[in-house]
């Protein structure tokens, strides 16, 4: 059975023997996954998760999607467009998925590995700059604005929903897309702020390729 199968058919988690330590997440390649039937597999899983289930990793990408978090305020959709708006149970304000962005979602019990929510966003943030300076690309994060950023634009975003000490949801990094539908937004609730991509920063690694690296460098962050 493919992963695309899995997400849709077993949404609920894996069971195996007694975990005692923190093992790698399991990975997953969902390719072009369409967001609700993601979302609702995410829900799904941490629902029924367990304290033996392993942790997992989605690595994906999503057909064009705008997504408005839990305090989301409408105002910061500037345009109506055919590109479909989704509330969902996440932090944060309105990002913008589509083709060429790749995505990580992070299925964790971070009650079982120890950690809280600020530690898991340094890490993720943190896995994204050590990427980016693997292709000699410097980026930082910011101070209440989580993120990466390159030259001041917004290079991958975050955002996370914890339940039962689990979290889901995850981070996306711009690799080579149509950065258009992002004018329509203010990414994140910021009004102007820039974003940016893989490509605009000289990194001509594919989609695939970028996508590997960014779960290597999570593995060794978590």
């Amino acid at each position: 059975m493919g992963d695309e199968e899995w997400v849709e058919n077993n949404p609920a988690a894996r069971r195996a023997s007694p975990i005692t330590h923190h093992p790698l997440p399991i990975t997953r390649h969902l390719g072009l996954a369409d967001y609700l039937p993601t979302w609702q597999a995410m829900q799904d899983f941490t629902a029924a998760r367990g304290p033996q289930t392993p942790d997992e990793l989605w690595l994906l990408q999503h057909p064009p999607v705008y997504t408005l978090g839990l305090a989301g305020k409408p105002e910061h959709l500037l345009r109506a467009s055919d590109i479909p708006v989704v509330k969902i149970d996440r932090g944060g304000q309105i990002t913008y998925h589509g083709p060429g962005q790749v995505i990580a979602y992070l299925l964790l019990d971070l009650k079982r590995r120890g950690m809280g929510v600020r530690e898991l966003v340094g890490r993720m943030e943190q896995a994204v700059i050590g990427l980016l300076a693997e292709y000699g690309v410097k980026a930082e994060r910011r101070n209440k604005a989580p993120g990466v950023y390159v030259g001041g634009a917004k290079i991958a975003a975050l955002g996370l929903r914890i339940k039962n000490g689990c979290c889901y949801h995850g981070l996306s990094l711009n690799v080579d897309m149509d950065l258009s539908p992002f004018a329509a937004i203010n990414p994140c609730g910021y009004e102007g702020l820039a974003v940016t991509q893989c490509r605009d920063a000289g990194i001509t690694d594919n989609l695939e390729v970028v996508g590997e690296k960014l779960i290597e460098k999570l593995k060794q962050n978590l």
